[in-house]
């Protein structure tokens, strides 16, 4: 139904869902809606060194999370393990090496502060080992079982990452570092001994095979800028000089130390985000030296690594829009596949697509969804999984089907998702939303649809989805991903624009009802877009970037941008400037909403309030809207519900007909 739309282009500051206490009412986009919180979430799942057990941590239905122990053999006769309330948020969580012990983040005494537990597998209350004042993450035991490690930002004014809402600036603007350490936890006493030098941020770190020292990534000053130019450091685990042995061209992530102690693995490549890993597998002597590429022209993304052996890896990849495992010999670069699926299978972590791995190097623990299939754990060797949650047997799509598409652009193959619609009839045509994802280096896989921003909700109102995966993606290899470098907006739209022209030769889509919709790369490329062509007749810029010559000195991570237009701003202005939306900005004419948070230091709301300022100056249909107290992640369900209801009613109102 065609929703009554405002003739003047207005701005918003959402307040709250009460924003629309008087708009008309769809049930069947709330009940749509609502089957988006239906499914709950598992942000984390550890396998026991023994393989014998499985712990994974649960949000609960009336707030705060619970960590789950099962027996592999035995998955229904499941335990609690607790600090002792509830509650609480519990955090990321580590097996000791005896399989003993579990270690674990919660802040159930005081709300927002973590602290680190240990609890005894034989049901004894959980023991607190910390008393710490900042943020606290990723805990890891030493392979001895006398230390935990952990990150800890002592007197952290927020939880790290980029994707949280940025601490209000106010007053004489400092650069006030919080460096983010690496801390020592004595397992008998609780005693805790900051080790990393208090002028490094440390992003990730593992444990060498003698408990003696640590790897890590590392980089001075502020760590949501500077993950970007971070170098591969050791150090003493009793403390003392941190020594870089290798310096990347790139962005590294995922060390790991091999079993002899010689070597360390980790993944290189072009990154756009921390945490969304993708690249090639490198191989550097722990002494330091020469990094050596063991996958180059590999034709896909591996995105996570453990070592099995002294001269064997196994790695979790983005293939061909989908998720995989596979072995590689490091000595002969040799891989060899054990499993690819066309679901989402990973360990909670955020762009990383790996398993929890038993000593034995065979039995695993996961967290797998797809399209179809709502998050579980399961269990088993990799590919023989066998269920062990029953979280989620409830929650069944309301959305239509996807298939994994592929066309040609450039000469390239490029792959994408179509979701049709839920009551699919080929004999009738449909409006369509293209949906590009973040990044650029990340990907559209086939996950269960999320709350926040996730576009399947439109499937469910009668239209096609397309997600594609153009280059500067993860799935097709690094030069794949590369491929977009000083090209933004060009190579890569003619990507996604090639894929409408094959879903639109192939099913039934009315080339005149197509509207394109995004959130950080994906609002970038939706800004772009209405600037390039009048192909869409609808559109929805989340959290995009409209002037990248301003965007470069008002963001929160402005080192991950010499890398894909190689050089910085002050140095070479044009060809920022060539692929800024605003210099074609008087080429618009696609009536176009904006959303963004107010805190969000990726991609500031100063760049969506100029997009708008402009297109409103321009005689174009539009509204901004900008959430109060969220970052780049729209967190608030009631502006997550907001966002969804929006875009329904902005496409509806201009794609299908009376």
């Amino acid at each position: 139904m065609k929703q009554t739309r405002p003739l003047l282009p207005v701005v918003f500051l959402v307040l709250s869902a009460l924003a629309w206490a008087d708009a008309p009412t769809n049930p069947a986009l709330e009940s749509a809606i609502d089957r988006l919180y239906v499914a709950r979430s598992i942000p984390r799942v550890a396998i026991s060194p023994d393989g014998t057990r499985v712990a994974w941590v649960e949000y609960l239905s009336a707030g705060g999370s619970a960590i789950y122990v099962a027996d592999v053999a035995n998955p229904t006769a499941k335990r609690t393990v607790s600090a002792g309330k509830n509650g609480g948020l519990e955090g990321h969580m580590a097996w000791s090496h005896d399989s003993k012990h579990l270690a674990f983040l919660s802040d159930v005494e005081m709300p927002g502060q973590y602290q680190l537990y240990v609890a005894d597998i034989n049901d004894r209350p959980a023991r607190k080992l910390t008393d710490l004042t900042g943020y606290l993450d990723a805990p890891k035991w030493s392979p001895d079982g006398k230390t935990i490690a952990i990150l800890f930002t002592e007197s952290a004014p927020r939880a790290a990452g980029p994707l949280q809402p940025m601490t209000v600036e106010t007053g004489e603007i400092e650069s006030k570092v919080y460096e983010q350490r690496l801390t020592t936890v004595d397992t008998a006493s609780g005693q805790t001994r900051q080790i990393s030098s208090p002028d490094m941020y440390i992003h990730e770190y593992a444990w060498s095979p003698d408990s003696k020292a640590l790897v890590a990534t590392a980089a001075p000053g502020s760590g949501d800028a500077n993950w970007y130019v971070a170098q591969l450091y050791t150090l003493p685990a009793a403390g003392g000089e941190m020594k870089s042995i290798y310096k990347p061209t790139l962005q590294i992530a995922g060390p790991a130390w091999s079993p002899d102690g010689k070597n360390i693995a980790f993944i290189g490549g072009l990154m756009s985000d921390e945490g969304s890993t993708g690249g090639d597998i490198f191989v550097v002597p722990a002494s330091g030296g020469e990094a050596r590429d063991v996958t180059p022209g590999i034709p896909s993304s591996p995105s996570w690594l453990t070592w099995t052996g002294r001269e064997q890896i196994l790695f979790g990849q983005v293939t061909d829009g989908a998720i995989g495992f596979a072995t590689l010999d490091f000595t002969t670069s040799r891989t060899t596949s054990l499993w690819t699926g066309p679901e989402i299978v990973s360990t909670g972590s955020w762009g990383q697509y790996g398993l929890s791995l038993a000593a034995d190097g065979k039995t695993s623990a996961v967290i797998r969804q797809s399209f179809s299939q709502a998050p579980e754990v399961w269990a088993g060797p990799v590919g023989d999984w066998k269920q062990i949650s029953h979280l989620n047997d409830a929650a069944k799509p309301g959305w239509g089907e996807a298939k994994s598409i592929h066309w040609t652009s450039d000469g390239m193959r490029v792959q994408g998702w179509l979701m049709l619609p839920r009551d699919y009839d080929p004999k009738k045509r449909y409006p369509m939303v293209v949906s590009v994802h973040g990044g650029p280096a990340a990907f559209n896989g086939p996950e269960w649809p999320q709350p926040f921003f996730d576009n399947s909700v439109f499937s469910v109102e009668g239209y096609f989805v397309f997600f594609p995966n153009p280059r500067g993606s993860y799935g097709a290899g690094e030069a794949f991903t590369r491929a977009n470098v000083k090209d933004f907006g060009y190579g890569d739209f003619r990507d996604i624009l090639a894929g409408v022209d094959q879903v639109v030769k192939e099913y039934p889509v009315d080339n005149d009802r197509v509207g394109i919709a995004g959130w950080s790369y994906g609002g970038y490329m939706t800004m772009w877009a209405v600037t390039q062509t009048n192909r869409f007749h609808a559109a929805v810029a989340g959290a995009g970037l409209v002037n990248f010559q301003s965007y470069y000195g008002i963001n929160d991570i402005d080192e991950w941008m010499p890398p894909y237009f190689g050089a910085t701003v002050y140095d070479d202005p044009a060809v920022y400037a060539k692929s800024s939306p605003i210099t074609f900005i008087k080429n618009v004419k696609t009536p176009t909403l904006v959303l963004v948070g107010d805190r969000d230091g990726e991609c500031p709301a100063p760049q969506s309030r100029e997009f708008w300022h402009a297109l409103k100056t321009l005689g174009v249909e539009t509204q901004l809207v900008i959430y109060p107290n969220e970052g780049h992640y729209i967190g608030q369900t009631e502006h997550q519900r907001d966002i969804l209801r929006r875009m329904v009613q902005w496409f509806d109102g201009h794609l299908k007909k009376n």
